[in-house]
């Protein structure tokens, strides 16, 4: 009861109030944007889909009627992704980022499963070793997990293509992207990390796939510092004025 006299105080006080699920509201500028393309149901492929809900860039679209697939290598987080997105096709699995069908998933602890990885670099960057200024998290388990090409999972799950792709991988975001055929899968938008974190907290954007992406026809339409959302030019340039 506390929690619908809740909702219905913030429909009554905010009624214009929008809540995110994204790291820093990615959603919702995802969702304006489809809105702006006239795409109302998009499609989506979710790589690294991390918590069905929290954190999550493709939720909101999943709750206003759209479905997709979301891969996810952590095997605790893609249970609770089975069970919450009953309309998604969700994998536990990896996307291939080279010629490898498996690779070894470092599974970080719970508190930190957004840092979980296939890179050992960047599994050996946030795991604790004693120093303090170093890592910070702990690597639970390393787990051999398969890996499917992009391109075969589109091919085998959407009539043409996603939507959306929202990637977030850590640290393998442009070996992934290298292996996407854009000749023939063109996704309208895509929603990329392109922070880059080093060591003494220093931070940086990842510009090679911000030129990657533009060399492929898209342009940075929004950004959050975190994350770098693209739309495709040629759709964008051609809507109605």
């Amino acid at each position: 009861m506390f929690k619908s006299l809740k909702k219905l105080l913030i429909q009554i006080f905010f009624p214009h109030r929008r809540s995110s699920y994204s790291q820093s509201g990615e959603d919702i500028i995802i969702a304006d944007l489809f809105s702006r393309l006239g795409i109302s149901r998009p499609s989506y492929l979710d790589i690294g889909a991390n918590e069905p809900m929290a954190l999550n860039n493709t939720y909101r679209l999943y709750a206003r009627g759209s479905k997709g697939v979301c891969i996810e290598p952590n095997p605790i987080l893609y249970k609770k992704l089975r069970r919450k997105r009953k309309r998604d096709t969700c994998i536990n699995a990896g996307i291939a980022f080279n010629e490898k069908k498996e690779a070894d998933y470092y599974l970080f602890e719970k508190k930190a499963h957004g840092f979980s990885t296939f890179s050992k670099e960047d599994a050996e960057f946030w795991q604790y070793t004693g120093n303090e200024k170093v890592g910070k998290f702990k690597v639970e388990k390393i787990l051999k997990t398969p890996l499917f090409n992009i391109n075969e999972i589109i091919k085998n799950n959407f009539f043409s293509y996603p939507n959306l792709v929202s990637l977030d991988v850590e640290g393998l975001d442009l070996q992934i992207l290298n292996t996407l055929d854009f000749s023939k899968y063109q996704p309208e938008v895509l929603c990329i990390e392109t922070l880059v974190y080093q060591q003494n907290n220093l931070e940086s954007k990842n510009n090679e796939i911000i030129k990657f992406l533009e060399s492929k026809g898209y342009f940075i339409y929004a950004d959050t510092y975190i994350n770098s959302i693209f739309c495709r030019r040629d759709v964008y340039k051609n809507l109605p004025a």
